[in-house]
């Protein structure tokens, strides 16, 4: 059965219903978008002739408060399920898997859950895992997971002192001791004031311990429905196969009638000027505070949802901060501002936002940064930018979207996250995947001044901007610590003898919970591959040899996207052996 026959049962398939179905020429790949008629998921599929094939479950999980809950409930959905009842089914299944992606990430206001294999059978276990532990997790009857991924009191014997543990709570206080990390969340607070974007999703570890286990369950009740989840298929499988079996074991279970939570996120209403705002991040003693100073100047751009807006910022960072001798890091650096500028454009949320930051500096240099980069940008703004340097960062990127190569990461999961920087927010998931036009737009109005109105817009005239200072603080991560350990102190010494005890108890029946083995039936129930499931065949080698100008060539007829590559190769038999080593100078 052919892709196109294999679609067309997947249209005639009556548990769904077709959105969308088009070719996606860029990804040379049939795309679809459907919707789960019962459970009202949405499913957005991509077919072609990937054998590295992705699937993920995502939900929209805007954050209420700081407490972490979103990040706290993203490790413990994955510690256990129905089906496959351990208390860590990723380590077992990894054993007998030949996964090429494994994880799970939470971000600003979606956890995403994302899995990848190249083994048919591999893919189907890994599918089976995930959905069983988002849909029905051992949170429910097993209370100690939310204590050791979250947070729990921890009082080893009664004379012991009182102390705060779990994953995500020590994961966070490591977050929160880089000052990178903390300017990036002030930052996104002060922006977006009346929006989920003001608290932390990854967990305050100031705030974590006012979670309660009952809040962390209705939150799952609330936000882990197929109603509001974002299911991807993404390669070489059937594609009918894989969606009759997700109604029959998941999807049906579930009506989206029952689902009434509005988990949309607001736009955050424009501000008539520009704000100013400063928090501290803690340095030791020996580092000091002179010239430890990350001044920023922030302004939001438009939304997610805009394709022309999110590659040509994306740009104009390239073209303005990040390029060598980028003009606006140049200035800062010929002002002496900062040791280091970086910044640019953050997206990935609905309403991106474009940064400028130096680092190392000193609160005294405030203006001159402010007049540099204002300066700088009105400079460029009116003389125009350099068309080399555009063009340069035009190509870039364009060269990026075609080579699609991401590392260790299959480009199939890339796609998948990138689709949801438009699906999550009411778009299209093909919305920033189809870039032909886009670009081919962006090299005309290049010429045209399209760059020095983005400038003008949102640079210079945006009130919706915020400067953002942060400043160090001797001593803070000491003071803090000391705080929350006299904290602790005085709500022990509040305790009765009897509460104590309990506490000492709880403390210790966690320890055992953690040491414990799996029951042998329990681990027996992790799919893992036979050696029956690996293909014995290799892939396939592409040569064609050939002759052009009497010069041999080898020749791969290889979907590449528009990209040709040449790798040329030369005889260094006649090179003697001490003059080897030399070769890789001459190479440089």
């Amino acid at each position: 059965m052919n892709r196109q026959q294999m679609l067309e049962k997947v249209e005639n398939l009556s548990a769904y219903e077709v959105k969308d179905r088009r070719f996606v020429e860029e990804m040379n790949s049939e795309g679809m978008v459907l919707e789960h008629r019962k459970s009202g998921a949405r499913l957005f599929l991509m077919s072609n002739e990937d054998d590295n094939k992705v699937f993920s479950i995502g939900f929209r999980t805007p954050p209420a408060d700081s407490t972490g809950l979103p990040h706290i409930l993203e490790h413990s959905v994955l510690e256990g399920s129905e089906k496959f009842p351990v208390k860590d089914p990723f380590v077992e299944l990894v054993k007998g898997s030949l996964n090429t992606f494994l994880n799970a990430m939470t971000y600003q206001d979606k956890t995403v859950y994302p899995v990848a294999s190249c083994n048919d059978k591999d893919f189907q276990n890994l599918m089976d895992v995930y959905l069983d532990g988002v849909f029905h997790p051992s949170i429910y009857r097993e209370p100690k997971i939310f204590k050791q991924e979250g947070w729990h009191y921890e009082l080893p014997s009664e004379d012991a002192p009182l102390t705060v543990n779990g994953v995500v709570y020590n994961e966070m206080k490591g977050a929160f001791s880089s000052p990178e990390s903390v300017l990036e969340r002030f930052t996104s607070s002060v922006l977006f004031p009346d929006t989920p974007y003001s608290n932390e999703s990854g967990g305050d570890p100031a705030v974590i311990p006012n979670l309660s286990y009952e809040q962390f369950i209705q939150f799952h009740k609330d936000y882990y429905h197929p109603a509001n989840s974002y299911i991807y298929l993404y390669g070489d499988m059937d594609m009918e196969e894989k969606l009759l079996w997700l109604d029959k074991e998941y999807l049906s279970a579930y009506d989206k009638k029952d689902f009434t939570l509005d988990s949309s996120i607001a736009l955050q209403k424009p501000f008539t000027e520009p704000v100013e705002k400063e928090t501290t991040y803690s340095v030791t003693a020996n580092e000091g505070t002179e010239d430890n100073t990350y001044l920023s100047l922030n302004t939001v751009v438009g939304t997610d949802i805009d394709p022309i807006l999110y590659v040509a910022f994306q740009i104009l960072d390239y073209t303005l901060i990040s390029a060598p001798g980028a003009p606006l890091k140049q200035a800062l650096i010929d002002a002496h501002i900062g040791q280091d500028i970086m910044g640019g454009y953050e997206n990935g949320i609905l309403q991106p936002y474009f940064s400028v930051i130096a680092k190392n500096a000193d609160s005294s240099q405030k203006e001159a940064f402010l007049k540099t980069v204002k300066g700088t940008l009105k400079k460029l703004a009116d003389d125009g930018i350099n068309q080399k340097s555009l063009m340069a960062g035009i190509n870039y990127y364009e060269f990026r979207s075609r080579e699609a190569d991401f590392g260790n990461a299959p480009k199939g999961l890339m796609y998948g996250l990138q689709c949801l920087d438009s699906w999550l927010y009411g778009g299209d998931p093909l919305m920033h995947l189809e870039y032909e036009e886009t670009f081919a737009f962006l090299k005309k109005a290049a010429k045209e001044g399209y760059f020095e109105e983005l400038i003008r817009k949102y640079l210079l005239e945006n009130t919706h901007g915020a400067i953002v200072l942060i400043k160090p603080e001797k001593g803070r991560t000491a003071r803090m610590d000391k705080e929350l350990q006299e904290k602790l102190q005085a709500y022990k010494e509040s305790l009765t003898e009897e509460e104590r005890k309990e506490l000492v108890e709880r403390s210790n029946a966690l320890e055992a919970y953690q040491s414990a083995p799996d029951a042998v039936e329990n681990l027996e129930k992790i799919p893992v591959l036979s050696r029956e499931d690996i293909s014995k065949e290799i892939e396939p080698i592409i040569n064609e040899e050939k002759r052009i100008a009497d010069v041999p060539v080898v020749y791969h007829e290889i979907e590449t996207n528009g990209i040709g590559y040449v790798n040329v190769m030369f005889d260094l038999s006649g090179v003697s052996a001490e003059e080897l080593a030399d070769v890789g100078i001459l190479q440089s």
